[in-house]
Parts: structure tokens; C-alpha cells; sequence
């Protein structure tokens, strides 16, 4: 009975509703996307046609499918299905639905499907509510939530809980939901009038959604609904129509195109130039355009290295830990993590010398072929006696500063040219110094005959 009230109020209700809701889909058949869980023979996908859910916790971005799904699951159901919002609910309501579900399972023999939507905003008191009730059956809990629910959700909750991530919809899936929704309306509007969505705009809506399915529809809505028939009785969804309605402007940048790679080399050369300015606004038409931030993490990253190197050796580092952070904030709050390492990277002292000596190094061996490890460097594990590995190695840490004079190349070969900028200076410095007393105990060594030793050093 209550189903049947429900399905009459949204069809005398369906033209009032937005148009996001009235084309939520109906069945699995319906619905676009989500197909690594929902696919055919997924576990999500069996359970639903089964009519066997267990407690679920669904999670991820907005307008991509969680509400449908729970919609589809109250469709399917035998058992009654109750919707709450965490936001506007209490622990003593929430209680009350729960001995509500009690009473209608003694009375009706049928379990209850409790939809608590944004989960999230229930705090570990308001959770554990849930929990006597979830564990012994009665209620079924579908928890909805844009968080990840390993850091909102109880422990416990989740642990007698099935969790399914729901990603962003893929451009294609937008696009699919697009060409449904231009059906709708012309079912709607029938002969009164005639929608006309250009190529250009769908291009655009489906760009700019950034898988977010209803921030889609809601854009194609407002245009159809807010633009006036030409006197063909068309309205025209055009570019100009859509830039408006998902408010953002066209940009020449395609992912795939001459654009995007010009755009990220004037991003690097702009750090690799100190100028925080311009690697800033490079990095803001990127994002603006829809650019992967984590693409532009990882051509940092590089960049710390490349450019930067041991002149500054925390630019690494922190590239690093933005990537990482990028994937757990996510957009649109992943701009000010790039923006914080971009402007610390482009700030930075600058040094090409680890990515030079690594090229040069990478050269040698392509032009000249690999040298032998000399014996006394050779791993002395096993038949160190009869083999000779690891005699004669003089192991640092036995001298004074932890250095002692040691041939590691069978012949004398430099790749590592430090610069004179930031941390470096104080590494060439370092360096040179090593350099220059291991030439001079090797030319003492040269000049003695004999066992070579030099005084004061040890043999191993």
C-alpha cells in the first residue's frame, strides 16, 4: 500500500519535479555507469536482482548514482523502505523508526530498509545508535556519503557493512545521459516546441560536468527551460547557451591536443624560470580546463627533480606529498595544494645537475659498455675466500667523519657537477673536498711500492 501511494505521488508530482529526479533511473537496465560494481555478474548487481541486500555503505562524489541506486533498491524491494537525511535527523527520531521497523516486521512479517543519507554528519554517538540494530537484523542500513567512510563511519558500522565506492561518471556516460535527457524533453514539450542541443554544447556540458551526472542535467534544464523559441518554435541549446547554464566559458585545451602539451611545458619552464606568476596562471588554465591535477603532480614531481635537484631537496618532497594529497582531498580544494607546491617549487634555488649527471652517466654506458665491479667492492657473502670478494674494502664508517679514500670505479669518471645555488653550494663544496684528498692518497698510493697501504689507514 505504501508503494502504491508512493508511485502515485510521483507521477502526479513527476512534471513538477526536477528534471534530475524524474530521470532517475528506474532499473539497473537505466542506469549508466558504475560498471566495475554493477556490471554484469557484479556482486552489487546480483544482490539487487536477488532482492538480498545486506547493510551497505555507498560513497563518493556527487551525481553519480548512489541515491538511484538506493531508488532502484526501494523499487526492487520487498521490504518496506524508509529514507532519512543524518543532517536533520536526531538520535530520538532515528530510535523511533527503528522500533517502528520492529513493529512492522512483528506485524507484517517484512523487514525495513533504513536509507540514511550523508551519513557522514552523524557523529560516533549517532552512529552507535545504528549499531545493536544493524548487527541483529532489524534493520537493513544503506549509508550514503560523498566522504570516505574509512574516516567518517565507524568501525564497527563498517565492519557489518558491505562498501561500495561509486566513481566519477567517465565523459562517455555523461554523454549518454545527455542524449537520454534530450529525449525526455522532447517527449515533454511533445509538438509545442522543438530543443535543438548542438554538438559543440553537449561537448562542453559533458566536459565541464566532471562526471557529476546531475550537474549536467541541471545545466541542459536551466538553458532548455530559460531560452526563448527563435520563430522556427525552436529553442536553440547553442556553446553561448551552455557556457552560461554550467557557468563556464569554452576553453581551447583538449586533453589530447597540441594545447595540453603546451600549456604543461610552459607550466615547467615557468618553474624551471622562477617565476611563480606565470607557473601559477598556467597551472589555473589547466585545472579551469579540466586537466587531471594528479597529471600535473606527477610533471612536478619531475620537475623537483629535474630543475630543482639537491639545490633545494625539500621541493621533492614536497611535490610528493601533494601528489598524495591530491588523492585524498580531491578537487576542487587539490588547486591550493599544486598552487602551495608550484609556488614553493618555482620559488626554489635551481640546479639541473642530478638530472645531468644521471644523462651523462646513462651515456657512458650506451657509448662505452658496463665496467666490472672491482673485487674488493663485490658482495662478500659467499666464497669470499677462494674469490677474493670484498678484500681490500675499507668500510667508512671505521674512520674519522665516517669517509675514508676508496676506489669505487675501476677507472676515474665524473658525472656529478653540483651548482653553486642553495643547498648545493654546500655540496659541492662537500664533495670537492672528497674528491680532492682521494686523488692525493691515490697519487701517495702511486708512488710507494710495495703493499700501497698509506699510513694510518686500514685494510679490509
Amino acid at each position: 500500500m505504501e508503494k502504491e501511494l508512493f508511485d502515485k505521488e510521483c507521477r502526479e508530482g513527476e512534471y513538477v519535479n526536477p528534471l534530475a529526479l524524474r530521470l532517475s533511473p528506474k532499473t539497473l537496465d537505466d542506469f549508466v555507469g558504475q560498471d566495475d560494481i554493477l556490471g554484469e555478474g557484479k556482486l552489487l548487481r546480483r544482490a539487487i536482482l536477488a532482492d538480498k541486500i545486506s547493510s551497505l555503505i555507498l560513497y563518493g562524489p556527487s551525481g553519480v548514482g548512489k541515491s538511484s541506486i538506493a531508488r532502484i533498491i526501494a523499487a526492487r524491494t520487498t521490504a518496506r523502505f524508509v529514507e532519512l537525511n543524518a543532517v536533520s535527523v536526531g538520535v530520538q527520531e532515528l530510535r523511533d523508526r527503528i522500533e517502528d521497523a520492529k513493529k512492522y516486521f512483528r506485524a507484517i512479517g517484512k523487514k525495513t530498509i533504513l536509507l540514511l543519507d550523508e551519513i557522514h554528519h552523524f557523529n560516533r554517538t549517532q552512529q552507535d545508535a545504528l549499531l545493536p540494530d544493524v548487527e541483529k537484523g532489524n534493520i537493513t542500513l544503506i549509508g550514503i556519503t560523498t566522504e570516505n567512510p574509512y574516516f567518517y563511519v565507524n568501525s564497527a558500522l563498517l565492519s557489518r557493512s558491505m562498501v561500495f565506492e561509486f566513481k566519477k561518471l567517465a565523459y562517455r556516460d555523461i554523454k549518454k545521459i545527455l542524449k537520454r535527457v534530450m529525449e525526455v524533453i522532447s517527449a515533454e514539450f511533445g509538438n509545442t516546441r522543438t530543443v535543438i542541443l548542438t554538438e559543440e554544447a553537449m561537448e562542453h556540458i559533458s566536459k565541464v560536468a566532471d562526471g557529476d551526472a546531475r550537474k549536467a542535467i541541471n545545466a541542459i534544464e536551466i538553458g532548455v527551460y530559460t531560452t526563448p523559441v527563435n520563430k522556427n518554435n525552436e529553442v536553440v541549446y547553442d556553446i553561448r547557451v551552455a557556457e552560461e547554464s554550467i557557468q563556464k566559458k569554452v576553453l581551447r585545451y583538449d586533453k589530447k591536443s597540441d594545447e595540453h602539451y603546451d600549456t604543461i611545458s610552459a607550466y615547467i619552464k615557468s618553474i624551471r624560470g622562477s617565476d611563480p606568476d606565470a607557473a601559477v596562471y598556467w597551472l589555473a588554465k589547466m585545472l579551469y580546463a579540466g586537466e587531471d591535477p594528479r597529471f600535473v603532480a606527477r610533471r612536478l614531481i619531475i620537475a623537483c627533480s629535474e630543475d630543482i635537484g639537491n639545490a633545494d631537496p625539500q621541493s621533492l618532497v614536497l611535490a610528493v606529498a601533494a601528489l598524495n594529497a591530491i588523492e585524498f582531498v580531491g578537487m576542487p580544494e587539490a588547486r591550493i595544494i599544486l598552487s602551495h607546491a608550484t609556488i614553493y617549487a618555482s620559488c626554489a634555488p635551481k640546479s639541473n645537475a642530478s638530472y645531468m649527471a644521471i644523462n651523462d652517466a646513462m651515456k657512458d654506458v650506451e657509448q662505452n659498455g658496463t665496467l666490472d665491479v672491482p673485487d674488493h667492492l663485490r658482495d662478500a657473502s659467499l666464497d669470499s675466500e677462494t674469490r677474493g670478494h670484498g678484500v681490500g674494502y675499507k668500510y667508512p664508517h671505521d674512520f674519522p667523519a665516517n669517509w675514508v679514500a676508496q676506489k669505487y670505479l675501476p677507472v676515474e669518471k665524473v658525472f656529478y657537477n653540483p651548482g653553486i645555488n642553495g643547498y648545493e653550494k654546500v655540496l659541492k663544496d662537500r664533495v670537492q673536498k672528497w674528491r680532492d684528498e682521494k686523488k692525493a692518497v691515490f697519487l701517495r698510493q702511486n708512488g710507494k711500492r710495495g703493499n700501497g697501504r698509506v699510513t694510518g689507514e686500514k685494510s679490509f
